[in-house]
């Protein structure tokens, strides 16, 4: 027989791996969730212990991101139907003489507002811009989050929207989450986009959920390996095998992948590697010096205009 005091030890470490996951579990489920009546999240040093050690074992209510019209274009708004029967709303920016169309994907918690600065240029550039909220944002319906694995949903209900109308010259651009969801509608619907560009995506949740914990000053394991594992659990989803880096391998268009140097939450590694795997003959991979996980416009526009004119003014008809 084993000694008690090694009995009280297996007891005591089996209870602390118990309480992690349980932890991990509540985190993976706010951090998936996102609530029309929850405040502001305070930060750290804005809040109380009790505060503190409430969000520590049971996480933070984020609230549902909000949308200001301040599209400053003439748009129409419009209301998609996903395969799954949620609704979405997007602005449709229609050019007198549009080259094509834009469809404009935000990130995590953010909306089609938080990406009005890029709408604008492009249509200056010549083209009709569509912007999207995914579902659990902005004013499209949901409160629940899969970061990517089922929006792509919300991807194809954009893009066959577009295709309906006859528009043959359809461009997909997407930041962050918006990025790594338009390679998994790729990857699973087969659409067919003229061109991609992609700021910034992920090359795996695990790895998006890795960067998460890095710039909260965590541990990034064994937190972003639970966190991923409860989160796909509370989804239905294996969410270890979402990876835009595999996606990437179906990708046969023009592609231009752009990167701020300073990113905290995706590594140069795994652009890299996902620069790599896409499939096209015809990629760019494009790197911001002065720029971290953030609009890369508005933090470098000069560059950034610059490139965007020379990729989509190449002509691939």
């Amino acid at each position: 027989m084993l000694p008690k005091w090694l009995k009280r030890i297996g007891y005591t470490l089996l209870v602390i791996l118990l309480l992690i996951n349980i932890m991990a579990a509540f985190h993976a489920y706010k951090f998936t969730h996102f609530y029309s009546d929850a405040p502001q999240v305070k930060k750290p040093a804005q809040m109380s212990s009790g505060e503190k050690l409430k969000a520590v074992f049971f996480g933070l209510r984020y609230p549902k991101s909000k949308v200001i019209d301040s599209l400053g274009l003439p748009h129409d708004t419009v209301f998609l139907k996903t395969a799954d029967s949620l609704q979405l709303e997007g602005w449709y920016a229609q050019n007198d003489s549009a080259k094509g169309t834009i469809l404009m994907f935000h990130g995590h918690g953010s909306s089609k507002s938080g990406i009005i600065a890029e709408a604008r240029k492009l249509y200056e550039m010549g083209y009709h811009v569509m912007l999207t909220d995914f579902r659990a944002h902005g004013n499209s319906e949901g409160n629940t989050t899969s970061i990517g694995i089922y929006e792509s949903r919300d991807v194809k209900a954009a893009y066959d929207y577009v295709a309906a109308k006859g528009e043959q010259h359809i461009i997909i651009w997407g930041i962050s989450m918006g990025a790594a969801t338009a390679l998994k509608a790729i990857d699973e619907f087969g659409i067919k986009p003229e061109k991609l560009i992609l700021e910034m995506p992920f090359g795996s949740l695990h790895s998006a959920v890795r960067g998460r914990m890095k710039t909260m000053g965590l541990p990034a394991e064994p937190l972003s390996s639970l966190l991923t594992f409860w989160g796909g659990v509370e989804l239905g989803s294996w969410a270890f095998s979402h990876q835009p880096a595999t996606y990437a391998l179906k990708v046969n268009c023009p592609v231009l992948l752009q990167w701020g140097a300073g990113d905290k939450r995706v590594t140069e590694d795994e652009t890299n590697t996902l620069f790599s795997n896409l499939a096209s003959h015809d990629k760019i991979m494009i790197k911001y010096l002065q720029s971290g996980h953030e609009s890369l416009f508005k933090k470098e526009t000069g560059k950034w205009v610059s490139v965007m004119s020379t990729f989509l003014n190449k002509n691939t008809y």
